[in-house]
């Protein structure tokens, strides 16, 4: 396929997903080139490894061995490390963004802000938190990193590096989803209780236009 082409991206998707449709979501998840085959145990994970090559095998596809890592408990996976625990941040990345300065441009912080929000479902209230740095976009305001800005830089990195483990959802339990908002943000929590302990799954915030801030407070969550 052809580099450049604008629906190339969803076409390539739409053929490697056609391709291993009968093994998808049972032993096998795929993101364009790059696709996982997991197992319950070593020795069905081996069973379905061979299931995936032969497939492989039989519609021409080529695999670049020097990126293949074969039978491990834990991996990074789209820039997330994936292992029994559960679904962590990348702490190779998140050590680039720990020694990034503070911002001296519009286009450093929306830099920065591009960085931090990968992980934004790591990260609790993260357009609360964020939104002294997303003011400094709006238009014909001046550029001025006060404290303020600061303070939020700051945190969004110690966020980060205190990153709490991402549980993968259970289809069989119930799931609870707690919402809260402010004057100018909202922000939910979805989660699984397993046993008494309560499991984070997603964090989601936003902030608020001008319209939505002037709603009743029970509204403004939904």
């Amino acid at each position: 396929m052809p580099f450049g082409l604008c629906n190339a991206p969803a076409t390539f998707q739409r053929c490697m997903m056609s391709i291993f449709s009968n093994m998808l979501e049972n032993f096998i998840e795929i993101f364009m080139d790059d696709f996982s085959v997991f197992g319950r145990s070593f020795e069905s994970c081996l069973t379905n490894l061979g299931c995936v090559l032969k497939r492989c095998k039989e519609t021409n596809l080529l695999l670049n061995w020097e990126k293949c890592h074969f039978m491990v408990r834990e991996g990074i996976v789209l820039g997330h490390k994936v292992s029994k625990k559960g679904i962590e941040v990348d702490r190779a990345k998140v050590e680039i963004i720990e020694k990034l300065p503070p911002s001296t441009s519009v286009k450093g912080v929306r830099s920065f802000l591009g960085h931090t929000g990968f992980y934004r479902r790591f990260i609790k209230d993260f357009s609360k938190i964020s939104r002294p740095l997303c003011n400094l976009f709006e238009k014909d305001s001046a550029f001025i990193f006060n404290d303020s800005c600061l303070q939020a830089f700051n945190l969004l990195k110690e966020k980060l590096t205190s990153a709490p483990v991402i549980v993968a959802p259970n289809w069989e339990l119930p799931f609870e989803l707690m919402c809260d908002a402010s004057d100018y943000a909202v922000g939910a929590v979805l989660g699984q209780r397993r046993g008494k302990v309560f499991h984070a799954i997603y964090y989601a915030s936003r902030t608020l236009n001008e319209a939505r801030r002037t709603m009743p407070q029970l509204k403004k969550s939904f």
